[in-house]
C-alpha cells in the first residue's frame, strides 16, 4: 500500500489545507499518517497552557480518526518551532516510520514562522530518510526508495509581504469537503481561540471559503486544494510525480 505522510505546524494545520488531498488519497488505497509538529498549547485565551496541549492532543486524535490516518504526537510547544538537528532527528524518525512515496506540508513563505520551520524540517527529513549516519530520535532503520515532497498553499495564497502565490497544480475536494469540516469540527477549542485571535467567525466556514476560494483560482472546481512540487534533487527521481499520477483523475494544471 503506498503511503503518505502530512507533517503540519499546528492541529487543524492539516484539516485546513491538507485533507482533502489525503481524502482523495485514501479512497484510491493510500495509506495516511499524520503529524503536527506544535502542540498546540498556546492556542488558547481561556485555558493554561499544559490543559490546552491536552485539550487539543485529543482533538487531534479524534480529528486523525476522521481521516483515517495514522497519528503521531508533537514535538515541542508552540512558538518554540526551531530548526534544529535535535528536532530533524526527530522528524527523520517519522519520516522513516511512515515509508512514504509523498510528503505533503506547509508552504516554505507562510504568514507565521511556525508554518516555515515546520516546513524546513519536513523537507529535511524527506532528504535524509536514506542517510545512514543521520540517527534518528528515536532509531529508526533508513529506506532508500523515492520521496517526493509537495507544499501546501500558504494561507491567503499569498507570501508574508502580500506576493501573490499560485500552486503548480490544483486537486478537487469537491466530494470529500464535508469529511474535510468533519475532521475540522473535532478541534472545537478552535472556534473561541480564532475568534478572539484573527477574527474567524466561524473557523468551518472559513476553512469552506478558503477551499472555495482555490477551487475559483483553479477555474474548474467548487473546492480544491493547491499544491506545489519540490525540486527532485536528493529526493526522488526528476519524472518522479506520484501526487499528480494518484489524482490524475481530479487535478488541473495551474495556467502559466
Amino acid at each position: 500500500m503506498p503511503s503518505v505522510i502530512a507533517i503540519a505546524a499546528h492541529p487543524d494545520d492539516i484539516e485546513f489545507l491538507f485533507a482533502g488531498t489525503l481524502l482523495q488519497l485514501a479512497r484510491r488505497g493510500w495509506e495516511l499518517h499524520y503529524v503536527n509538529l506544535c502542540d498546540g498549547s498556546r492556542g488558547s485565551t481561556t485555558m493554561d497552557q499544559q490543559q490546552t496541549a491536552a485539550v487539543r492532543l485529543e482533538e487531534a486524535k479524534a480529528s486523525c480518526q476522521v481521516l483515517g490516518a495514522k497519528f503521531y504526537p508533537p514535538i515541542y510547544a508552540d512558538m518554540e518551532a526551531c530548526y534544529t538537528t535535535a528536532n530533524l532527528k526527530k522528524v527523520t524518525a517519522l519520516v522513516r516510520m511512515a515509508r512514504p512515496s509523498i510528503v505533503l506540508t506547509h508552504s516554505p513563505q507562510d504568514y507565521m514562522e511556525d508554518h516555515e520551520v515546520a516546513c524546513r524540517l519536513a523537507v529535511s527529513a524527506a532528504f535524509s530518510h536514506g542517510m545512514p549516519n543521520l540517527e534518528s530520535d528515536p532509531p529508526v532503520e533508513v529506506f532508500m526508495d523515492p520521496v517526493t515532497v509537495y507544499h501546501a498553499q500558504p494561507i491567503g495564497n499569498a507570501t508574508p509581504l502580500g506576493d501573490p502565490v499560485r500552486p503548480h497544480f490544483f486537486v478537487d475536494e469537491s466530494e470529500v469537503i464535508d469529511k474535510k469540516i468533519e475532521a475540522l469540527a473535532c478541534h472545537a477549542s478552535q472556534k473561541q481561540w480564532l475568534d478572539e485571535s484573527q477574527g474567524q467567525d466561524s473557523y468551518l466556514e472559513t476553512a469552506r471559503e478558503m477551499s472555495r476560494e482555490v477551487g475559483r483560482m483553479s477555474g474548474r472546481f467548487e473546492y480544491a486544494e493547491g499544491w506545489r512540487r519540490h525540486q527532485h534533487w536528493g529526493f526522488c527521481g526528476p519524472d518522479d510525480d506520484p501526487l499528480r499520477e494518484a489524482l490524475a483523475d481530479i487535478l488541473v494544471e495551474a495556467e502559466q
